[in-house]
């Protein structure tokens, strides 16, 4: 089962990345937890993601299209980060999410979502 892990963006998040010392540790703790999910072969791709005031949002409405410039209202529905997982079930990844350092410095979601997989579309 595939799964995508969205950490959810906050006001920190949204200000960009600030190298300070607790950034940094942040990162290096993430770092080590990216390699258990690598070497237990969960993980398949993960990255951060910039602002959203560095990002574009493309509106449809029938054969219109109206680009929106960051950035975006609602800090608290914007995604900061993903991982994409193989799991064996939800159980598997929550227990994994349950081990993961906070990605924020403070109050922090992440959110795991299931992937549509050939089978359910039969």
């Amino acid at each position: 089962m595939r799964v995508l892990v969205l950490v959810k963006a906050t006001e920190d998040s949204e200000k960009g990345f600030l190298p300070t010392e607790e950034a940094i540790e942040a990162l290096e703790a993430m770092g080590r937890y990216n390699e258990e999910l690598a070497k237990a072969g969960i993980m398949l791709v993960a990255d951060g993601l910039k602002p959203s005031s560095q990002g574009k949002r493309i509106a449809f409405d029938g054969p219109d299209r109206r680009v929106i410039d960051g950035p975006f209202a609602e800090t608290k529905e914007l995604v900061a980060g993903f991982w994409l997982w193989e799991v064996k079930d939800m159980d598997e990844a929550v227990a994994w999410v349950k081990r993961c350092p906070n990605p924020m410095p403070g109050p922090s979601e992440i959110e795991i979502r299931p992937l549509y997989e050939t089978a359910d579309l039969r």
